[in-house]
């Protein structure tokens, strides 16, 4: 349930127009719905403005179908993480009104028009090709939010002519996701050359000495640019999350 329905609904008591007893069961299960093997948590979008999101790496098919149509029943955006090809194909055939985002590995099954929420555009990023999976799960996430994002996708500083081309477009942002692996060094110059908030998401691309994400982990933490915030390895849900709360002010 989101803010503006609880208000509606007590709004609609106090005019006579539903029965307390009415309200009181429906407001029972805000909470949290127990399923067994999850309690899931339909507070959080009166405490945080955003649903539960599923995480779908080690839970099964059944177990996602499960949440997914518990939260699109109570009136929230569903949204799955972290799915492998072969298992959005299951919960598909359960739950054909969910869409497979590939790109992202995540399923989405909006519960309506998204509003606009957010002072301006969201800008995400990519280092290269292979971190646009990372970059992707960020970009619906941000747009899930109500924000508008644009995306720019390998410019990393092995090129880093593609990034200044672009310069004149990334003006207007209001907040960037800069997503890298290897030495993650593109959210430093991002944070250097525009004067906005960069939420940099190190990615677990790379060879040996890159230890699965940690070297541009590291690289991110110690950056000697301003106004960088750096989220977990290959963590673009929360990267996108953390900018679209900046994006709303």
């Amino acid at each position: 349930m989101r803010p503006e329905d609880l208000k509606d609904l007590l709004d609609r008591v106090a005019r006579g127009q539903v029965a307390p007893e009415e309200a009181a069961e429906r407001l029972a299960g805000l909470p949290y719905e127990r399923l067994g093997f999850a309690c899931l948590d339909h507070q959080r979008t009166l405490r945080c403005g955003f649903p539960e999101v599923v995480f779908g790496q080690n839970k099964t098919a059944e177990q996602i179908v499960k949440l997914a149509a518990s939260l699109h029943a109570a009136g929230s955006h569903a949204l799955v993480t972290r799915v492998d090809p072969a298992k959005a194909e299951t919960v598909l055939s359960a739950l054909p009104e969910m869409s497979h985002r590939p790109e992202a590995r995540a399923l989405l099954w909006p519960a309506g028009p998204i509003e606009p929420a957010g002072r301006g555009k969201v800008v995400v990023i990519s280092a290269g090709t292979s971190d646009i999976p990372v970059a992707e799960e960020a970009k619906i996430t941000a747009e899930l939010m109500g924000s508008r994002v644009e995306t720019l996708y390998d410019v990393g500083v092995a090129g880093l002519h593609r990034l200044l081309s672009a310069g004149q477009d990334l003006k207007d942002a209001v907040v960037f996701v800069v997503v890298a692996g290897m030495e993650g060094a593109l959210p430093s110059v991002v944070g250097g050359l525009w004067g906005k908030p960069v939420v940099a998401v190190p990615t677990s691309i790379g060879y040996g000495a890159a230890f699965g994400g940690l070297a541009a982990l590291l690289g991110m933490l110690t950056s000697c640019a301003p106004g960088v915030a750096v989220v977990n390895i290959d963590n673009g849900f929360g990267a996108g999350f953390l900018a679209g709360l900046i994006n709303r002010g």
